[in-house]
């Protein structure tokens, strides 16, 4: 009785397949192609300058907006010395985890501090910054000091909390820095 089931079994499936191979449903694909694709132009290539775009109407013109109001780059002074100011708190790689926007000689940018160990610390992530702070790579901090540091490990800046989600402090070449939240 097993055989007979086993038997009728293996003549349905083979009915099914061998009916299914004979199906008209993919008959519309057969052997068309695409026409091919005509080749790129060659010849010589030339660039120029363009001007900027100006008058009414041009996006960016600035006769079309208001003057934007001017950011606050006041940076706290440090003490001569380097020191850290006696209103500066301790810290530690949760206070300065986050991301921050730095200001650098009047100009912005954004700098992520991850804490993923690396380098000198932990990894640092600078978003279209300026010079010094475009080669920041990692970060680290010691008793009051926040410290950035490029790929070899030499220092870039240290900064020093000045309290509220604000750390101040100078680039090792002399530049005020600032990073806020």
């Amino acid at each position: 009785m097993t055989f007979l089931r086993t038997g009728a079994i293996v003549a349905i499936g083979a009915a099914l397949l061998a009916s299914g191979c004979s199906s008209t449903r993919f008959s519309s694909m057969d052997n068309t192609r695409p026409e091919p694709l005509q080749p790129a132009p060659s010849g010589t290539i030339s660039s120029n300058q363009l001007p900027p775009p100006t008058g009414p109407g041009v996006p960016g013109d600035p006769s079309q907006f208001p003057a934007a109001p001017q950011q606050n780059t006041q940076v706290a002074s440090l003490p001569p010395d380097g020191s850290a100011p006696s209103t500066a708190a301790d810290l530690t790689p949760a206070s300065v985890a986050g991301v921050w926007t730095v200001n650098v000689s009047g100009q912005s940018c954004k700098v992520a501090t991850p804490q993923t160990k690396f380098g000198q610390g932990y990894r640092a992530g600078p978003l279209r910054c300026p010079a010094p702070v475009d080669g920041v790579k990692s970060w680290n901090v010691a008793g009051k000091q926040l410290t950035l540091y490029d790929q070899d490990g030499g220092t870039l800046a240290r900064l020093y909390s000045s309290g509220g989600g604000r750390f101040d402090g100078q680039t090792s070449n002399g530049q005020p820095i600032a990073l806020t939240r």
